[in-house]
């Protein structure tokens, strides 16, 4: 029986993917966590098999709570299950630890073959974003977000899904001060002077779509 965590600040992507796995013979949700801080408390006590994980999540995210993750068990196998599908992403989270990149337009027979490819100990990305990662390793093109942090990021990715600086200050336990900080060094290291010039840049390199953003 391969016993899985899922991860995810929003009920409804965790049930949904509950419901996904719940009739597969072999797999047991064992627990549920709405924030990387708590995945890692569960999995102290838990000790899941295989994590499935939100990248983009309030406080700890995916990258860190991966490191986190893998600092507590190193047999613990973490598989992201995110919106975003730029080649920059699935690179760090490989390199931090984790075992498999998935989109959330993912269906049963992927998200299951995925599961199978890291309980035997091997990596798995969808093979779009796997072709499109050999392309950039081929490639002199850099992306822009190569240099950011994951805390810039993640408050880059709060910009874009809608969120005020107040709000992101909230949810991330950050003043405003230190938001509005990460948003103008964002606009330095990308070379872009306002919100909507970040989001121009971040739906060209694949890191939002047209619909994650009203700009």
């Amino acid at each position: 029986m391969i016993k899985i965590m899922l991860v995810d600040d929003h009920d409804l992507v965790r049930s949904g993917i509950r419901r996904l796995l719940e009739d597969v013979e072999d797999v047991q949700i064992i627990a549920e966590a709405s924030s990387g801080e708590e995945s890692i408390e569960i999995a102290r006590k838990q000790c899941p098999d295989i994590v499935l994980m939100d990248l983009n999540m309030p406080g700890v995210g995916g990258l860190e709570a991966t490191k986190k993750l893998k600092h507590i068990n190193e047999n613990i196998k973490i598989i992201i299950v995110t919106m975003v599908d730029d080649v920059v992403f699935p690179q760090r989270l490989l390199k931090a630890g984790a075992s498999g990149y998935l989109t959330k337009g993912a269906n049963l027979s992927e998200i299951m073959h995925a599961i199978r490819e890291v309980q035997a100990n091997r990596r798995y990305v969808s093979p779009e974003l796997a072709q499109r990662m050999a392309l950039a390793n081929t490639s002199d093109d850099r992306s822009p977000f190569d240099g950011l942090s994951e805390r810039e990021m993640q408050v880059m990715l709060m910009l874009m899904d809608g969120h005020r600086v107040n709000d992101i200050s909230e949810k991330l336990h950050l003043s405003p001060k230190t938001v509005s900080t990460y948003r103008y060094r964002l606009y330095d290291k990308l070379g872009v002077t306002n919100d909507v010039e970040l989001a121009r840049l971040a739906m060209q390199h694949g890191m939002i779509s047209s619909n994650n953003t009203s700009h």
